[in-house]
């Protein structure tokens, strides 16, 4: 344990030393609700548990093992385990998963779920152990500086697609659009830009909200304009949306004319892009057959309705979807169209249609009761910048991106996506305490 704490710093500490140095800030070895020196296993805890919160944008392997050791050292060191205040709608949510599975009459194809719960102890460790503002500001610059190299990992990914179908003859469009797209170091493009535009959001915020963020903030801003262009070349449209309704969220809280330059800074966008580019813009209104996903969600949304209407309740349960899916095709369906059919692409539709009605409205219970307890608390800061400030606004906007992004991918679903989605929510909550150091 003590060798990966160790590693964990070397990397936290080359990584932030341009922008934590350069803005006055170094750690703290005294324990934030104790005001007393901490334990090693204390410090173990925050450490692992950072570690894991930023490894997982290139390791779920390397993240989960280290979410274990930073639970692990959390319990041995008698600190008291803490989650958000959104236990009850969150509760709710796993019961009725697990009464679902119960009740599905295949138990052991939806175990699977249940083992993701795992998950979810990332916002009690976090919640728990990162109780100084130092650390989730260190943490979000990690994800910055990190998110700017797996950008930079993507556009050669990107580069070598572009070879590729010069080298097959094939149009690039063609070729990139259906399954050949960037990834980074996730396995698949969805992953990756989900992630991406979590850290862009995040990093967003702390630009526009935290103290002292733009004194020699330039890595910080090329680190977002790394990531935005790797989202453009993504070529995830659902991202693109979900970015934008959440971007305008946060300019509208730094200067309000700002939100109406969006769609004209888009239209430059789209006027200066490359092609292929220009047709994945085009296809949201005019898909072309075989290539883009238009045709397929249309099936999935009807199959799911379909779903939804025959077991209201309980759903099919977990995994049910995919074992389920082609018993719930509509008649006047004679073909598939080329598509992913293991799930629904549609968090409100899927968690419907796999766990029942109750359970998918528990889930949005607890989206919203967040955005609520987000709003609700900067209500009262202050109009000078603010740690809290910038917490709660990149907590709004990662929470916006994805209910917008859910519309069109069952992202939550997603391991990797979740693991950010669950740290951002507990460092939001954590900036409503106001015991916290340095909120």
């Amino acid at each position: 344990m003590q060798i990966a704490v160790m590693g964990i710093k070397r990397i936290a500490d080359t990584i932030l030393y341009y922008g934590l140095v350069s803005q006055g800030y170094s750690g703290t070895r005294v324990d934030p609700a104790q005001n007393r020196p901490e334990s090693f296993l204390l410090a173990s805890a925050r450490w692992l548990t950072f570690g894991s919160a930023v490894t997982i944008l290139f390791s779920i392997a390397i993240s989960q093992t280290l979410l274990a050791l930073a639970l692990a050292a959390l319990l041995v060191s008698g600190e008291k385990l803490r989650l958000p205040p959104i236990k009850l709608p969150l509760g709710l949510f796993l019961l009725g998963t697990v009464i679902s599975l119960a009740f599905s009459g295949e138990p052991a194809a939806g175990l699977p779920q249940i083992r993701k719960f795992y998950v979810f102890l990332e916002l009690l460790v976090v919640y728990s152990s990162l109780r100084d503002v130092v650390w989730i500001r260190r943490l979000v610059l990690c994800w910055a500086g990190i998110g700017g190299l797996i950008a930079l990992r993507g556009f050669v990914q990107f580069a070598q697609r572009w070879k590729e179908a010069q080298e097959l003859h094939r149009n690039f469009y063609d070729y990139y659009a259906p399954a050949e797209r960037m990834t980074g170091f996730m396995s698949h493009w969805m992953t990756f830009s989900g992630q991406e535009m979590f850290v862009l959001l995040m990093l967003g915020a702390f630009l526009f909200f935290a103290p002292g963020a733009l004194k020699r903030g330039g890595l910080w801003i090329a680190c977002g304009g790394l990531m935005s262009l790797a989202l453009l070349l993504g070529f995830t449209r659902s991202i693109w949306l979900a970015t934008a309704v959440a971007g305008a969220y946060l300019l509208w809280f730094v200067r309000r004319w700002l939100v109406a330059a969006v769609p004209v800074a888009a239209a430059l966008v789209f006027l200066l892009s490359p092609a292929a580019v220009k047709e994945r813009f085009t296809s949201i209104f005019h898909p072309k057959e075989g290539v883009d996903s238009n045709e397929f969600r249309v099936v999935t949304r009807r199959v799911g309705m379909r779903m939804i209407e025959r077991h209201p309740l309980l759903g099919l349960g977990p995994e049910g979807v995919k074992l389920h899916f082609t018993e719930y095709v509509p008649a006047d369906i004679q073909r598939l169209p080329p598509g992913w059919y293991g799930h629904l692409h549609n968090i409100y539709l899927h968690y419907a249609a796999e766990r029942g009605v109750p359970t998918m409205l528990m889930l949005m219970w607890l989206l919203l009761k967040i955005l609520y307890d987000f709003y609700r608390g900067l209500r009262g800061l202050p109009a000078e910048r603010s740690n809290r400030k910038f917490l709660l606004h990149g907590g709004i906007a990662v929470v916006l991106a994805t209910m917008v992004a859910g519309f069109y991918e069952l992202n939550l679903g997603d391991t990797e996506v979740l693991t950010v989605f669950l740290t951002v929510v507990a460092c939001g909550y954590l900036a409503l305490e106001k015991e916290v150091v340095g909120a």
